[in-house]
C-alpha cells in the first residue's frame, strides 16, 4: 500500500499541479497560452494511450517490474521537465512523464488487489482512494506554493526525490511475481482503444478553450474516438484473446459496478474544478489561499474514505456508495445558494459534509467491480476501471466548465461591463444546479448496484447453506 499511494499521489498530483504555473511558463518558454496548453493536454493524452496495454504488459512482464520500470519513467520524465529549454520540449518529456503515471495506478492496483485478497480489498481500495481525491484538491496549492517561491522547474523536480524513494520501496517492499503467459500482442486492438481513447479524451478537452460541446474542435476528434472505441469492442468480442476482455461485462455486478464508476466520476470529480474558480474570480484569492479554503473538502473525503471500508464490510459497497452519493446531494444544495459575500465557515462546513460524501461513495464502487472477479480476471478489469473513471471525470469535467463558462458570460453580458461578485456568485449557483442534476443521475446505477450485489450476497448465503446440508448428508451417510 505504502509504495502504491507513493505512486498514484506522484501520478494524480501531476494531472493538476501544473494548472497554475500556465502564464509563467508561456512567459519563460516564448509561448503563446495556446501552445503551453500542451504541456497539460500532453500528459493527458499519454495517460489516455497507455493505460490499456497495461494488463498485457503486466501478465508479459510481472507486475513488480512493470511497476519500477513506470516509477522510473515517471521520474526520469520529471526530471527532463525541470530542465526543459523549450516549450516543445517541455510536452515532449510531459508525454514521457505521462506514459510512466499512466501505468502507476492501474498496475499498482493490480498489485494491491491480488495481494490483498477478497477479506482485505475494502480496506486496501479505501487507502488507494485518498491520493486520487486528494490530489485534485491540493495540487493547485502545491504548484502555487513552488512557483512562488522556488520557480516553476520545481513544480517537476519536486518528484524525483519522492519517485527515488517509491522506487527504493517498491525493491524492498513489492511482491515477486513471474511473468505469465500473456499471448501475442493484440495490436490491432491496442491501436483501435489507444487512438479512439486519445480521440475522446482530446475533444473532452477543447470544450474549455472552445467554449462549447458542439463545436467542431469537440465534436470531431470525440465522434472519431467514440467510433474507434466502437470498433475495438465489437472485434473484442470476436476474437479469442483481445487486448482487454470486455466479456467481463456479462457480469452483472461488475457491469453495474463499472456504470457506477463512470458516472460517479463524471459527477465528483466533475465539480472539482467549480470551487477553485470560485475563490480566485469572485473572492479574488490567489492559488496558495485558494488550496487552503479547499481543505475542509479534502478533510471530509480523507475521514470517509476510513469509513468507507467499515461500511462496505458491513452494509456492501452499493449501499455504502449510494449513502455517500445521497450525501453529496444534499450537500450540494448550500452551493446552489452561494454569494458573493458567503461566509467561508459556512463554506467549509458545506465542503467538510461534500468531502464524507465524496469519500463514501467512489471507491465503494470499485470495491465491488473487483470482488466479483477471478484473481485471473484482474489485469483485464483494472485498466477499464481507471479508463471508465478518468473519462466520467473529464466528461463532467467538460459540461460543466462549459456550463459556467456560458453563464460566466451572461453575468457579464447582463451588467453591461464588469459584473458584481454576486452576480458571478450567480452563475456559480446556477451550475451547482447541474452538478446536481449529474449527482442524481449518477445514483441510478448505484442504486442497481447495490440491489445486484444485495441479490448476489443471497445467491450465495443459499449456496452456502447448500453445501453445508450437502457436508451434512456426506457426514451422516459416512457415520452409517
Amino acid at each position: 500500500m505504502i509504495v502504491v499511494i507513493l505512486g498514484a499521489i506522484m501520478s494524480v498530483l501531476d494531472t493538476t499541479i501544473v494548472n497554475v504555473a500556465l502564464d509563467d511558463l508561456s512567459k519563460d518558454l516564448n509561448s503563446s497560452l495556446d501552445s503551453i496548453q500542451w504541456v497539460v493536454t500532453g500528459y493527458m493524452l499519454a495517460l489516455a494511450a497507455v493505460i490499456p496495454v497495461t494488463g498485457w504488459a503486466a501478465r508479459r512482464f510481472g507486475s513488480r517490474r512493470l511497476y519500477l520500470i513506470a516509477l522510473v519513467a515517471f521520474t526520469i520524465g520529471s526530471a527532463l521537465c525541470g530542465l526543459a529549454w523549450s516549450a516543445g520540449s517541455l510536452v515532449a518529456f510531459r508525454v514521457l512523464q505521462g506514459i510512466g503515471g499512466g501505468m502507476l495506478m492501474p498496475i499498482g492496483q493490480m498489485v494491491l488487489v491480488k495481494a490483498a485478497g477478497p477479506r482485505n480489498l475494502p480496506r486496501v481500495m479505501a487507502a488507494i482512494g485518498v491520493p486520487i481525491i486528494l490530489a485534485p484538491v491540493f495540487g493547485p496549492t502545491i504548484g502555487g506554493l513552488l512557483l512562488e517561491h522556488a520557480g516553476w522547474q520545481w513544480i517537476f523536480l519536486v518528484n524525483v526525490p519522492v519517485g527515488i524513494l517509491a522506487v527504493t520501496a517498491a525493491l524492498k517492499l513489492l511482491p515477486h511475481d513471474s511473468p505469465e503467459e500473456a499471448g501475442q500482442l493484440d495490436a490491432i486492438g491496442l491501436a483501435l482503444v489507444a487512438t479512439g481513447l486519445v480521440g475522446v479524451t482530446y475533444g473532452l478537452a477543447e470544450t474549455g478553450s472552445a467554449g462549447s460541446l458542439t463545436d467542431a474542435s469537440v465534436v470531431v476528434p470525440l465522434l472519431a474516438g467514440l467510433a474507434l472505441i466502437t470498433a475495438f469492442v465489437l472485434r473484442a468480442l470476436r476474437i479469442p484473446a483481445p487486448l482487454l476482455d470486455v466479456r467481463l461485462y456479462k457480469n452483472k455486478a461488475f457491469a453495474a459496478a463499472s456504470l457506477t464508476t463512470f458516472c460517479l466520476g463524471a459527477a465528483l470529480f466533475g465539480a472539482m474544478i467549480l470551487m477553485p474558480l470560485y475563490f480566485q474570480t469572485v473572492r479574488g484569492e490567489d492559488a496558495v489561499a485558494t488550496g487552503l479554503l479547499l481543505m475542509p473538502q479534502g478533510i471530509g473525503a480523507a475521514v470517509a474514505m476510513r469509513l468507507s471500508a467499515t461500511f462496505t464490510e458491513r452494509f456492501g459497497a452499493g449501499v455504502t456508495a449510494l449513502i455517500g452519493g445521497t450525501i453529496t446531494i444534499f450537500a450540494t444544495i448550500p452551493f446552489v445558494l452561494i454569494g458573493g459575500g458567503t461566509s467561508y465557515w459556512l463554506i467549509g462546513a458545506a465542503m467538510v459534509v461534500r468531502g464524507l460524501g465524496i469519500g463514501l461513495s467512489m471507491m465503494p464502487a470499485m470495491t465491488a467491480a473487483f470482488a466479483v472477479l477471478r484473481p485471473d480476471q484482474v489485469n483485464h478489469a483494472t485498466p477499464q476501471l481507471n479508463v471508465l473513471q478518468r473519462v466520467g471525470g473529464s466528461v463532467g469535467t467538460a459540461i460543466l466548465s462549459v456550463v459556467l463558462s456560458n453563464h460566466l458570460t451572461s453575468a457579464a453580458t447582463g451588467a453591461g461591463g464588469a459584473p458584481s461578485a454576486d452576480a458571478l456568485a450567480g452563475a456559480f449557483g446556477t451550475t451547482y444546479w447541474w452538478v446536481m442534476g449529474v449527482t442524481v443521475l449518477a445514483l441510478a446505477p448505484t442504486a442497481l448496484l447495490a440491489i445486484v450485489e444485495r441479490r448476489a450476497r443471497k445467491e450465495g448465503r443459499v449456496a452456502a447453506a447448500d453445501e453445508d446440508v450437502l457436508a451434512d448428508a456426506a457426514l451422516v451417510e459416512a457415520a452409517a
